[in-house]
């Protein structure tokens, strides 16, 4: 059995945050929602759980980043074609998301980023070769 990534991530608005991952073309688990939390299925073996912040306190003693000043996490996410980064890029940016950044090109890997409405970043990269060992 392959192991699962469960991604936990404090939202101000979870209905608003819900919309714009739904924007993104990723579905919604609705085993694991309720009115504090729902569940972004991003893959078979990735999920992201958006949690109120009186939910996601219930999991930490530790306060939660203000995403405005500081960051708490990159999450990085592999594309199947350099197409599908700037299509997510692109669904992002018109959902409300944000970036700070310009495609890069390196060769063997293309990327970008976006920056959800809570601040959370996200890097997608697509890689069509290994890069030459030195």
């Amino acid at each position: 059995m392959s192991k699962q990534v469960f991604i936990n991530l404090p939202v101000a608005d979870l209905s608003k945050s819900l919309t714009f991952f739904k924007a993104l073309g990723f579905s919604q688990n609705l085993q694991f929602t309720d009115d504090t939390g729902t569940c972004i299925v991003v893959s078979d073996t990735i999920s992201v759980m958006l949690l109120t912040h009186a939910r996601f306190r219930d999991f930490t003693p530790r306060a939660i980043c203000d995403t405005s000043k500081a960051v708490e996490v990159l999450l990085n996410l592999s594309c199947e074609s350099r197409d599908e980064v700037d299509g997510l890029v692109a669904k992002a940016l018109a959902a409300g998301g944000s970036t700070h950044d310009e495609p890069e090109d390196y060769g063997f890997m293309y990327s970008h980023s976006f920056i959800d409405p809570d601040g959370h970043g996200w890097g997608l990269f697509h890689m069509n070769a290994m890069p030459a060992q030195k």
